[in-house]
């Protein structure tokens, strides 16, 4: 099995932006869980996270996106940061077969500084840090 970007949406509302991405990803829940919540495993595929603590209403502050909160926590499903420059981010998990995962992603901000294509790329290189993962 191969990881595949399915769909991806955005709408804007004046200075409000969403975007939403289903993604197809190789491994199993609990493989995909540390990549997008540990120090560790950001660092492989999105950017370095200088402090994550993995908790509701924990500090996040990732390196190229900002500082904020945890604020949502579902242990193997759900992580949520919302970040004071970043807006929010959410991560949401689900079985996908036998071994595979789905990732449903949402990413509220405003201003212009996201793009579909370059949250696209960071998914691809999700999907090559997982299927090179042993």
């Amino acid at each position: 099995m191969s990881g595949s970007i399915e769909q991806a949406r955005s709408r804007t509302r004046g200075n409000a932006h969403l975007l939403r991405f289903l993604v197809r990803l190789p491994r199993p829940m609990e493989a995909v869980w540390p990549a997008l919540t540990t120090p560790d495993g950001l660092a492989g595929w999105l950017t370095a996270a200088d402090v994550l603590e993995p908790r509701l209403g924990g500090v996040v502050t990732l390196r190229e996106l900002g500082t904020g909160r945890v604020t949502a926590w579902d242990v193997d499903r759900i992580a949520e940061y919302t970040l004071e420059r970043g807006g929010r981010l959410r991560f949401h998990l689900e079985r996908d077969g036998s071994g595979g995962t789905v990732l449903r992603f949402t990413h509220e901000f405003r201003g212009g500084a996201e793009s579909e294509a370059r949250w696209r790329t960071r998914f691809e290189r999700l999907i090559e840090h997982l299927e090179s993962a042993p």
